[in-house]
């Protein structure tokens, strides 16, 4: 699994649900965004180990200005999204690859095993709505942009 994560002042997702509008599902005040793509050949195991590597991830601020605090440290909250385009692959020609996303349904369980873990945490989720057009609009707090991965890159 692939994780994007950004530290926000606030963000927001809206999704198309059917009706043609678009409908907020979920928001996060201060706390981060985190876009989730699981990868062909991911395991329950490497959603368990992601969601708790980030719950300890010490990237926000304690009170000196160094980043040495995790999301449970500040109670951050953390808004999560499903995002198979961060699997994208452009190494050929002009258009991208998606071939090393999982499947929907394979995505849909490791996504939803992703988000109960960090809950499990500790820490407050709310969530895109999955395989939905969504909208985010976010206000960053830095730049402060990480990426994280299970199994880890070679």
């Amino acid at each position: 699994m692939k994780l994007v994560v950004q530290r926000v002042l606030r963000a927001e997702v809206r999704a198309d649900l059917g009706s043609g509008e678009l409908e907020t599902v979920g928001r996060v005040g201060h706390g981060m965004v985190v876009l989730v793509c699981a990868m062909a050949g991911d395991r329950p195991e490497d959603a368990r180990r992601l969601a708790e590597r980030l719950a300890q991830y010490r990237f926000f601020e304690d009170p000196d200005g160094r980043t040495n605090c995790s999301a449970l440290e500040v109670g951050a909250g953390a808004l999560v999204i499903s995002q198979f385009t961060l699997a994208a692959d452009g190494q050929k020609g002009r258009r991208p690859s998606f071939d090393r996303a999982a499947k929907p349904d394979q995505a849909r369980t490791l996504f939803e095993l992703f988000t109960n873990h960090l809950r499990d945490q500790g820490v407050p989720v709310e969530t895109g709505a999955f395989g939905q057009y969504m909208q985010v609009e976010l206000i960053g707090d830095g730049p402060a942009t990480y990426q994280l991965q299970e199994p880890k890159a070679q």
